[in-house]
Protein backbone atom coordinates (compact mmCIF):
# COMPACT_ATOMS: atom_id res chain seq x y z
CA UNK A 1 0.00 0.00 0.00
CA UNK A 2 1.28 3.22 -1.21
CA UNK A 3 1.52 6.92 0.97
CA UNK A 4 -0.91 8.36 -1.46
CA UNK A 5 -3.58 5.04 -0.81
CA UNK A 6 -2.81 5.60 3.08
CA UNK A 7 -4.01 9.25 3.12
CA UNK A 8 -6.88 8.71 1.04
CA UNK A 9 -7.98 5.69 3.23
CA UNK A 10 -7.60 7.60 6.47
CA UNK A 11 -8.77 10.71 5.25
CA UNK A 12 -11.99 8.79 3.66
CA UNK A 13 -12.71 7.49 7.73
CA UNK A 14 -12.38 10.88 8.94
CA UNK A 15 -14.45 12.78 6.47
CA UNK A 16 -17.88 12.11 8.11
CA UNK A 17 -17.05 13.17 11.63
CA UNK A 18 -14.95 15.93 10.70
CA UNK A 19 -17.41 17.62 8.21
CA UNK A 20 -20.62 17.42 11.24
CA UNK A 21 -17.56 19.05 12.99
CA UNK A 22 -16.56 21.74 11.02
CA UNK A 23 -20.36 22.27 10.74
CA UNK A 24 -21.56 21.56 14.02
CA UNK A 25 -18.97 24.27 15.70
CA UNK A 26 -19.96 27.08 13.02
CA UNK A 27 -23.50 26.64 14.08
CA UNK A 28 -22.77 26.89 17.94
CA UNK A 29 -20.27 29.32 17.80
CA UNK A 30 -22.97 31.84 15.47
CA UNK A 31 -25.62 31.33 17.86
CA UNK A 32 -23.39 31.44 20.77
CA UNK A 33 -21.79 35.21 19.46
CA UNK A 34 -25.54 35.69 18.72
CA UNK A 35 -25.38 36.07 14.75
CA UNK A 36 -22.17 37.87 15.08
CA UNK A 37 -21.95 37.91 10.97
CA UNK A 38 -25.08 39.76 11.16
CA UNK A 39 -24.62 41.99 14.21
CA UNK A 40 -21.04 43.28 13.32
CA UNK A 41 -22.14 44.66 9.80
CA UNK A 42 -22.93 48.22 10.42
CA UNK A 43 -19.51 48.18 12.47
CA UNK A 44 -17.55 46.80 9.10
CA UNK A 45 -19.21 48.97 6.93
CA UNK A 46 -18.08 51.79 8.90
CA UNK A 47 -14.66 50.59 8.59
CA UNK A 48 -14.81 50.15 5.21
CA UNK A 49 -16.36 54.41 5.39
CA UNK A 50 -14.29 55.41 7.89
CA UNK A 51 -10.98 53.41 8.07
CA UNK A 52 -10.38 51.88 11.50
CA UNK A 53 -9.77 54.79 13.15
CA UNK A 54 -6.08 56.75 14.04
CA UNK A 55 -3.62 54.25 15.24
CA UNK A 56 -1.37 55.12 18.13
CA UNK A 57 2.43 53.09 17.67
CA UNK A 58 3.24 51.94 20.93
CA UNK A 59 4.97 48.47 20.29
CA UNK A 60 7.87 48.39 18.24
CA UNK A 61 7.75 45.07 17.84
CA UNK A 62 3.97 44.52 16.79
CA UNK A 63 2.77 45.60 13.36
CA UNK A 64 -0.16 48.46 11.91
CA UNK A 65 -4.10 46.54 12.47
CA UNK A 66 -4.34 46.92 8.84
CA UNK A 67 -1.03 45.73 7.83
CA UNK A 68 -1.73 42.58 10.59
CA UNK A 69 -4.87 41.74 8.37
CA UNK A 70 -3.11 42.27 4.99
CA UNK A 71 -0.64 39.37 6.23
CA UNK A 72 -3.31 37.56 7.42
CA UNK A 73 -4.90 37.87 4.13
CA UNK A 74 -1.51 36.92 2.47
CA UNK A 75 -1.91 33.87 3.37
CA UNK A 76 -5.63 33.28 2.96
CA UNK A 77 -5.94 35.20 -0.26
CA UNK A 78 -3.05 32.62 -2.35
CA UNK A 79 -2.98 29.79 -4.96
CA UNK A 80 -6.63 27.91 -2.50
CA UNK A 81 -8.66 30.72 -3.71
CA UNK A 82 -7.37 30.10 -7.43
CA UNK A 83 -6.94 26.11 -7.15
CA UNK A 84 -9.01 25.17 -4.51
CA UNK A 85 -12.38 25.77 -6.18
CA UNK A 86 -11.55 24.04 -9.74
CA UNK A 87 -10.52 20.77 -7.18
CA UNK A 88 -13.78 20.91 -5.42
CA UNK A 89 -15.86 20.77 -8.57
CA UNK A 90 -13.09 18.28 -10.42
CA UNK A 91 -14.49 15.65 -7.53
CA UNK A 92 -17.68 17.03 -5.85
CA UNK A 93 -19.09 18.65 -8.86
CA UNK A 94 -20.37 22.21 -9.46
CA UNK A 95 -22.49 21.53 -6.56
CA UNK A 96 -19.46 21.82 -4.30
CA UNK A 97 -19.00 25.42 -5.69
CA UNK A 98 -22.33 26.14 -3.59
CA UNK A 99 -21.39 24.80 -0.68
CA UNK A 100 -17.43 26.16 -0.49
CA UNK A 101 -19.12 29.75 -0.58
CA UNK A 102 -22.51 28.97 1.50
CA UNK A 103 -19.97 27.49 3.96
CA UNK A 104 -18.32 31.25 4.72
CA UNK A 105 -21.18 32.09 6.31
CA UNK A 106 -21.02 29.71 8.80
CA UNK A 107 -17.05 30.41 9.38
CA UNK A 108 -17.33 33.58 10.13
CA UNK A 109 -18.20 32.96 13.84
CA UNK A 110 -15.70 30.63 13.84
CA UNK A 111 -12.90 33.11 12.34
CA UNK A 112 -14.08 35.63 14.79
CA UNK A 113 -14.06 33.71 17.81
CA UNK A 114 -10.74 32.73 17.27
CA UNK A 115 -9.20 36.12 16.61
CA UNK A 116 -10.86 37.34 19.65
CA UNK A 117 -9.12 34.68 21.79
CA UNK A 118 -6.29 35.34 19.78
CA UNK A 119 -5.89 38.85 20.90
CA UNK A 120 -7.10 38.49 24.28
CA UNK A 121 -5.03 35.53 25.54
CA UNK A 122 -1.80 36.83 23.24
CA UNK A 123 1.43 37.13 25.34
CA UNK A 124 3.94 39.84 24.89
CA UNK A 125 7.71 39.00 25.90
CA UNK A 126 10.01 41.19 27.70
CA UNK A 127 11.57 42.74 24.63
CA UNK A 128 8.08 43.26 23.51
CA UNK A 129 7.54 40.32 20.92
CA UNK A 130 4.40 39.13 20.89
CA UNK A 131 3.09 35.61 20.87
CA UNK A 132 -0.37 34.62 19.87
CA UNK A 133 -2.89 32.56 18.00
CA UNK A 134 -4.40 29.17 19.37
CA UNK A 135 -1.02 28.02 20.54
CA UNK A 136 -1.54 30.94 23.24
CA UNK A 137 -5.24 30.63 23.66
CA UNK A 138 -5.91 26.83 24.05
CA UNK A 139 -3.40 26.89 26.80
CA UNK A 140 -6.28 28.35 28.89
CA UNK A 141 -8.12 24.78 28.10
CA UNK A 142 -5.12 22.48 28.52
CA UNK A 143 -1.41 22.89 28.09
CA UNK A 144 -0.77 19.63 26.37
CA UNK A 145 -3.73 20.04 23.97
CA UNK A 146 -1.53 23.81 22.88
CA UNK A 147 1.47 21.85 22.46
CA UNK A 148 -0.42 19.13 20.37
CA UNK A 149 -1.82 22.02 18.32
CA UNK A 150 1.75 23.66 18.12
CA UNK A 151 3.85 20.29 16.81
CA UNK A 152 1.41 20.16 13.97
CA UNK A 153 0.90 23.12 13.27
CA UNK A 154 4.83 23.60 12.62
CA UNK A 155 4.56 21.16 10.17
CA UNK A 156 0.86 22.35 8.96
CA UNK A 157 2.37 25.64 7.91
CA UNK A 158 5.67 24.46 6.48
CA UNK A 159 3.59 21.60 4.24
CA UNK A 160 0.95 24.30 3.02
CA UNK A 161 3.85 26.35 1.75
CA UNK A 162 5.53 23.10 -0.15
CA UNK A 163 1.50 23.01 -1.33
CA UNK A 164 1.84 26.85 -2.96
CA UNK A 165 5.44 25.68 -4.46
CA UNK A 166 3.81 22.42 -6.11
CA UNK A 167 1.27 24.62 -7.91
CA UNK A 168 2.95 27.39 -8.92
CA UNK A 169 6.25 25.22 -10.07
CA UNK A 170 3.55 23.04 -11.96
CA UNK A 171 1.96 25.97 -13.67
CA UNK A 172 5.96 27.35 -14.62
CA UNK A 173 6.42 23.95 -15.93
CA UNK A 174 3.67 24.42 -18.84
CA UNK A 175 6.29 27.17 -19.90
CA UNK A 176 9.10 24.61 -20.19
CA UNK A 177 10.68 26.30 -16.96
CA UNK A 178 12.30 23.63 -14.47
CA UNK A 179 10.51 22.34 -11.38
CA UNK A 180 14.02 22.70 -8.98
CA UNK A 181 14.60 25.98 -10.25
CA UNK A 182 10.90 27.38 -9.42
CA UNK A 183 11.20 25.96 -5.82
CA UNK A 184 14.62 27.03 -5.46
CA UNK A 185 13.37 30.69 -6.00
CA UNK A 186 10.61 30.46 -3.71
CA UNK A 187 12.65 29.01 -1.09
CA UNK A 188 15.18 32.10 -0.93
CA UNK A 189 12.78 34.68 -1.43
CA UNK A 190 11.30 33.32 1.35
CA UNK A 191 14.10 32.53 3.36
CA UNK A 192 15.40 36.46 2.73
CA UNK A 193 11.70 38.48 3.97
CA UNK A 194 11.83 35.75 6.75
CA UNK A 195 15.19 36.91 8.17
CA UNK A 196 13.98 40.45 8.34
CA UNK A 197 11.13 39.50 10.65
CA UNK A 198 7.56 40.57 10.93
CA UNK A 199 7.95 44.14 10.45
CA UNK A 200 9.39 42.96 6.26
CA UNK A 201 6.43 40.16 6.32
CA UNK A 202 3.58 42.46 6.52
CA UNK A 203 5.69 45.55 4.47
CA UNK A 204 5.54 42.62 1.89
CA UNK A 205 1.90 41.61 2.38
CA UNK A 206 0.41 45.24 2.40
CA UNK A 207 2.43 46.03 -0.74
CA UNK A 208 1.73 43.34 -2.77
CA UNK A 209 -2.11 42.00 -1.67
CA UNK A 210 -4.01 44.69 -2.94
CA UNK A 211 -1.80 44.45 -6.18
CA UNK A 212 -2.47 40.72 -6.92
CA UNK A 213 -5.90 41.00 -5.97
CA UNK A 214 -7.60 44.13 -8.51
CA UNK A 215 -4.81 42.11 -11.26
CA UNK A 216 -6.88 38.49 -11.05
CA UNK A 217 -10.55 40.13 -10.05
CA UNK A 218 -10.11 42.33 -13.48
CA UNK A 219 -9.00 39.63 -16.14
CA UNK A 220 -11.28 37.06 -14.41
CA UNK A 221 -13.96 39.63 -15.02
CA UNK A 222 -12.97 39.96 -18.94
CA UNK A 223 -13.21 36.18 -19.59
CA UNK A 224 -16.27 35.50 -17.77
CA UNK A 225 -18.02 38.76 -19.47
CA UNK A 226 -17.26 37.50 -23.16
CA UNK A 227 -20.04 35.09 -23.00
CA UNK A 228 -22.95 35.87 -20.57
CA UNK A 229 -24.98 32.71 -22.00
CA UNK A 230 -22.45 30.42 -21.04
CA UNK A 231 -22.11 32.60 -17.83
CA UNK A 232 -25.72 31.93 -17.06
CA UNK A 233 -25.59 28.30 -18.07
CA UNK A 234 -22.35 28.33 -15.02
CA UNK A 235 -25.15 29.71 -12.64
CA UNK A 236 -27.41 27.30 -13.82
CA UNK A 237 -24.97 24.01 -12.92
CA UNK A 238 -24.09 25.33 -9.34
CA UNK A 239 -27.42 25.55 -8.52
CA UNK A 240 -29.00 22.72 -10.66
CA UNK A 241 -26.30 20.77 -8.64
CA UNK A 242 -26.38 21.34 -5.30
CA UNK A 243 -28.59 18.40 -4.15
CA UNK A 244 -27.47 16.34 -7.17
CA UNK A 245 -23.82 16.52 -7.42
CA UNK A 246 -22.41 15.93 -10.89
CA UNK A 247 -18.07 15.45 -10.88
CA UNK A 248 -15.84 14.91 -13.21
CA UNK A 249 -13.23 12.49 -11.62
CA UNK A 250 -14.72 9.37 -11.65
CA UNK A 251 -17.84 9.60 -13.95
CA UNK A 252 -20.66 12.43 -13.63
CA UNK A 253 -22.32 9.30 -11.63
CA UNK A 254 -19.66 9.17 -8.87
CA UNK A 255 -20.27 12.16 -7.05
CA UNK A 256 -22.78 12.27 -3.71
CA UNK A 257 -24.68 14.97 -1.77
CA UNK A 258 -22.09 14.55 0.95
CA UNK A 259 -18.89 14.57 -1.58
CA UNK A 260 -20.15 18.06 -2.56
CA UNK A 261 -20.75 18.89 0.71
CA UNK A 262 -17.41 17.83 1.83
CA UNK A 263 -15.38 18.91 -0.77
CA UNK A 264 -16.65 22.57 -1.19
CA UNK A 265 -16.22 22.72 2.75
CA UNK A 266 -12.68 21.47 2.67
CA UNK A 267 -11.87 23.49 0.31
CA UNK A 268 -13.75 26.42 2.02
CA UNK A 269 -11.34 25.55 5.27
CA UNK A 270 -7.71 25.45 3.35
CA UNK A 271 -9.18 29.27 1.44
CA UNK A 272 -10.19 31.02 4.75
CA UNK A 273 -8.75 28.58 7.66
CA UNK A 274 -11.74 29.12 9.44
CA UNK A 275 -12.01 26.13 12.18
CA UNK A 276 -8.11 25.93 11.90
CA UNK A 277 -7.48 29.14 14.03
CA UNK A 278 -3.94 29.65 11.88
CA UNK A 279 -5.52 33.42 10.13
CA UNK A 280 -5.05 34.55 13.81
CA UNK A 281 -1.63 34.46 14.72
CA UNK A 282 -1.04 37.12 12.32
CA UNK A 283 -3.92 39.46 14.20
CA UNK A 284 -2.29 38.76 17.43
CA UNK A 285 0.46 40.80 16.04
CA UNK A 286 -1.70 43.91 15.92
CA UNK A 287 -0.58 46.86 18.20
CA UNK A 288 -4.06 47.22 18.90
CA UNK A 289 -5.92 46.78 22.54
CA UNK A 290 -9.50 47.13 20.32
CA UNK A 291 -9.71 42.61 19.81
CA UNK A 292 -12.85 43.23 18.89
CA UNK A 293 -12.57 45.45 16.43
CA UNK A 294 -9.33 42.82 15.14
CA UNK A 295 -11.44 40.01 14.49
CA UNK A 296 -14.65 42.04 12.92
CA UNK A 297 -12.23 43.10 10.13
CA UNK A 298 -10.70 39.19 10.11
CA UNK A 299 -14.29 37.64 9.72
CA UNK A 300 -15.73 40.30 6.92
CA UNK A 301 -12.27 39.86 4.78
CA UNK A 302 -13.74 36.37 3.58
CA UNK A 303 -15.33 38.28 1.65
CA UNK A 304 -12.28 38.77 -0.40
CA UNK A 305 -11.32 35.10 -0.41
CA UNK A 306 -14.66 34.01 -1.50
CA UNK A 307 -15.18 36.67 -4.37
CA UNK A 308 -11.74 35.15 -5.64
CA UNK A 309 -12.88 31.79 -4.68
CA UNK A 310 -15.94 32.05 -6.52
CA UNK A 311 -14.70 34.00 -9.59
CA UNK A 312 -11.92 31.06 -10.18
CA UNK A 313 -14.87 28.25 -9.72
CA UNK A 314 -16.91 30.53 -12.49
CA UNK A 315 -14.28 30.25 -14.77
CA UNK A 316 -13.78 26.57 -15.17
CA UNK A 317 -17.40 26.24 -15.53
CA UNK A 318 -18.07 28.96 -17.95
CA UNK A 319 -15.36 27.59 -20.39
CA UNK A 320 -16.27 23.51 -19.74
CA UNK A 321 -12.21 22.98 -18.81
CA UNK A 322 -13.67 21.18 -15.30
CA UNK A 323 -14.83 18.43 -18.20
CA UNK A 324 -12.01 18.37 -20.32
CA UNK A 325 -9.68 16.93 -17.78
CA UNK A 326 -10.43 13.92 -16.37
CA UNK A 327 -6.99 13.73 -13.53
CA UNK A 328 -6.44 15.76 -10.94
CA UNK A 329 -5.04 18.90 -11.85
CA UNK A 330 -3.83 22.05 -10.16
CA UNK A 331 -3.34 24.09 -13.42
CA UNK A 332 -6.59 24.43 -14.60
CA UNK A 333 -7.17 28.29 -14.43
CA UNK A 334 -4.11 28.56 -15.69
CA UNK A 335 -5.08 26.62 -18.98
CA UNK A 336 -8.56 29.26 -18.64
CA UNK A 337 -6.64 32.29 -18.73
CA UNK A 338 -3.80 30.62 -21.44
CA UNK A 339 -6.92 29.70 -24.02
CA UNK A 340 -9.40 32.10 -22.97
CA UNK A 341 -7.98 35.60 -22.05
CA UNK A 342 -6.41 38.33 -24.44
CA UNK A 343 -2.78 37.35 -25.67
CA UNK A 344 -1.62 39.07 -22.88
CA UNK A 345 -3.56 37.68 -20.32
CA UNK A 346 -1.62 34.35 -19.53
CA UNK A 347 1.50 37.26 -18.54
CA UNK A 348 -1.15 38.72 -16.21
CA UNK A 349 -2.35 35.33 -14.59
CA UNK A 350 1.44 33.95 -14.25
CA UNK A 351 2.57 37.57 -12.67
CA UNK A 352 -1.12 37.33 -10.30
CA UNK A 353 -0.15 33.49 -9.65
CA UNK A 354 3.30 34.25 -8.74
CA UNK A 355 2.69 37.03 -6.16
CA UNK A 356 -0.24 35.19 -5.04
CA UNK A 357 1.57 32.43 -3.88
CA UNK A 358 4.74 34.03 -2.79
CA UNK A 359 2.67 35.97 -0.15
CA UNK A 360 1.29 33.06 1.03
CA UNK A 361 4.50 31.15 1.22
CA UNK A 362 5.88 34.23 3.18
CA UNK A 363 2.22 34.21 5.11
CA UNK A 364 2.79 30.83 5.89
CA UNK A 365 6.17 30.42 6.71
CA UNK A 366 5.88 33.25 9.76
CA UNK A 367 2.66 31.58 10.83
CA UNK A 368 4.74 28.72 10.38
CA UNK A 369 7.72 30.40 12.64
CA UNK A 370 5.59 31.71 15.49
CA UNK A 371 4.29 28.34 16.01
CA UNK A 372 8.14 27.59 16.43
CA UNK A 373 8.59 29.80 18.72
CA UNK A 374 5.62 28.96 20.90
CA UNK A 375 7.95 26.13 22.35
CA UNK A 376 11.40 27.82 21.97
CA UNK A 377 10.53 31.48 22.65
CA UNK A 378 12.86 32.62 19.26
CA UNK A 379 15.44 30.03 19.77
CA UNK A 380 16.85 28.52 16.82
CA UNK A 381 14.90 30.59 14.39
CA UNK A 382 17.63 30.58 11.65
CA UNK A 383 17.32 26.53 11.40
CA UNK A 384 13.62 26.59 11.31
CA UNK A 385 13.78 29.05 8.09
CA UNK A 386 16.35 26.72 6.50
CA UNK A 387 14.07 24.45 7.42
CA UNK A 388 11.14 25.73 5.54
CA UNK A 389 13.00 26.49 3.14
CA UNK A 390 13.84 23.01 2.30
CA UNK A 391 10.04 22.21 2.38
CA UNK A 392 9.07 24.55 0.11
CA UNK A 393 12.17 23.28 -2.72
CA UNK A 394 10.87 19.63 -1.91
CA UNK A 395 7.20 20.31 -1.95
CA UNK A 396 7.90 21.89 -5.70
CA UNK A 397 8.75 18.25 -6.34
CA UNK A 398 5.61 16.50 -5.10
CA UNK A 399 3.07 14.71 -7.13
CA UNK A 400 0.01 16.26 -6.85
CA UNK A 401 -2.50 13.95 -5.93
CA UNK A 402 -0.31 12.92 -2.97
CA UNK A 403 0.61 16.56 -1.74
CA UNK A 404 -2.96 17.73 -1.55
CA UNK A 405 -4.00 14.12 0.01
CA UNK A 406 -1.14 14.80 2.46
CA UNK A 407 -2.66 18.75 3.49
CA UNK A 408 -5.99 16.92 4.42
CA UNK A 409 -4.89 14.81 6.16
CA UNK A 410 -3.11 16.73 8.52
CA UNK A 411 -5.59 19.57 8.36
CA UNK A 412 -7.77 17.10 9.90
CA UNK A 413 -5.31 15.98 12.58
CA UNK A 414 -5.05 20.19 13.65
CA UNK A 415 -8.75 21.19 12.91
CA UNK A 416 -10.15 18.70 15.44
CA UNK A 417 -8.73 19.27 18.50
CA UNK A 418 -8.45 22.78 17.92
CA UNK A 419 -12.35 23.14 17.08
CA UNK A 420 -13.02 20.99 20.66
CA UNK A 421 -10.91 23.23 22.61
CA UNK A 422 -12.78 26.41 20.94
CA UNK A 423 -15.49 25.49 21.92
CA UNK A 424 -14.93 24.68 25.46
CA UNK A 425 -13.05 28.04 25.62
CA UNK A 426 -16.25 30.04 24.28
CA UNK A 427 -18.51 28.25 26.88
CA UNK A 428 -15.76 29.37 29.32
CA UNK A 429 -15.95 32.92 28.33
CA UNK A 430 -19.17 33.98 26.83
CA UNK A 431 -19.05 37.49 27.69
CA UNK A 432 -15.77 37.52 25.14
CA UNK A 433 -17.49 35.70 22.20
CA UNK A 434 -20.78 37.83 22.50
Amino acid sequence: MDLLTICTTLDAWCALPSTVLFVGVGLFLTWQSGFIQIRALPQALKFLMHGIGHHKKSNEKAINPLRALLTSMATTIGMGTVVGPSVAIKIGGPGALFWLIAFALIGAATKFTEVTFAMNFRTKLADGTLLGGPTQYLKQVNLSLARWYGALTVILFAGWSGLQANTLANIFALEGVDKRVTGLFLALIALRVLMGGVKRVSEVASKLVPVMFVGYVSFACAILFQDLHALGQAFSLIFSHIWNPAAALGGFSGATLFTALRFGILRNIHITEAGLGTSSVSHAMADTDKGRDQAILAMYSMTADMLLAFLSGLLVLVTGIWTQEFHMSNTLVYQVFKEYSPFYGKWVLLGSVSLFILTTVIGNSFNASQSFASFTNFKGMSWYYLFLAITIFAGALLYVPLAWALMDLIMILVAVPHLVGLVILAHKHRELVR
